[in-house]
């Protein structure tokens, strides 16, 4: 092939690359800064990450503070989205939002469809009864009777986790995943499975409630925050921002502050 056919096949090459770059749509970052505000999907039923109380329309917890330090970094406004478990890839996909914060657990059938951050925080799923059945409790064959109900939040992990790995015990869903810990502090279920530092924290907000085995969960498990997929840029920007706040000693500041 001669010379001129060398640089002739370069020079379209180069062409349709180009071509390829000014179609291409711009990036969620850029999207962003271009629109001033950064929105974020979040449950707000999720104490210590995300909880909206009853009758508010402001969010607190973790993640909502750590959405705001996102946001700063950006140099726009955080703009949070409610959103519910049993809808929250349904709303995201949608685009209803930038990203979603609030105590997301890391899934492989979650990562087919979106990118996560890097992981923030390492947790698994542990169970919380009332501390007079906390020996009972202790291992996953003293929980699968046919006599324990075990009572879960619709939509999320820990109900896939409590319904593939209990085959005898009872499983009832509780709509308000704000107050499913009195149920069973009231006697109306047994225990909850949930990820280990939502057990550590209620144990302090609920007295009669004792978290069992936190730090020896029942089943590993990440949390991180959900991107656009493909999205590598904005992914790069997060996860760096997130290097960053964990370096600098803000994430473990907020992580303490909102677990007392």
């Amino acid at each position: 092939m001669s010379t001129r056919h060398l640089l002739g096949g370069a020079v379209m090459s180069l062409a349709a690359a180009t071509s390829a770059l000014a179609q291409a749509p711009g990036n969620t970052l850029d999207t962003v800064q271009s629109r001033g505000s950064l929105a974020i999907c979040t449950t707000g039923d999720y104490k210590p990450f995300t909880y909206q109380a009853a009758g508010s329309e402001s969010f607190e917890g973790i993640d909502i503070e750590l959405g705001r330090s996102l946001a700063k970094a950006i140099g726009v406004e955080a703009r949070y989205v409610k959103t519910k478990w049993s809808d929250l890839m349904a709303d995201f996909t949608a685009g209803k939002c930038d990203i979603a914060m609030g105590g997301i657990s890391v899934t492989l059938e979650r990562q087919k469809r979106a990118f996560f951050s890097a992981p923030y925080l390492v947790n698994g799923k542990a169970p919380i009864a009332r501390c007079a059945d906390k020996d009972r409790f202790a291992t996953l064959d003293g929980i699968d009777k046919p006599n324990v109900t075990v009572i879960v939040n619709p939509g999320g992990t820990n109900e896939r986790f409590v319904r593939g790995a209990l085959k005898n015990a009872k499983i009832e869903t509780f709509p308000d995943n704000r107050t499913i810990f009195d149920e069973v502090l009231a006697g109306r279920a047994d225990l909850m499975v949930a990820e280990s530092v939502e057990v550590k924290l209620q144990e302090k907000l609920r007295p009669g409630l004792c978290a069992i085995k936190p730090d020896e969960p029942l089943q590993y498990g990440e949390m991180g925050y959900l991107l656009p997929k493909g999205d590598v840029v904005f992914k790069a920007f997060v996860d760096q921002w997130l290097h960053l706040a964990k370096a600098s000693g803000e994430f473990g500041k907020l992580f303490d502050a909102n677990m007392k």
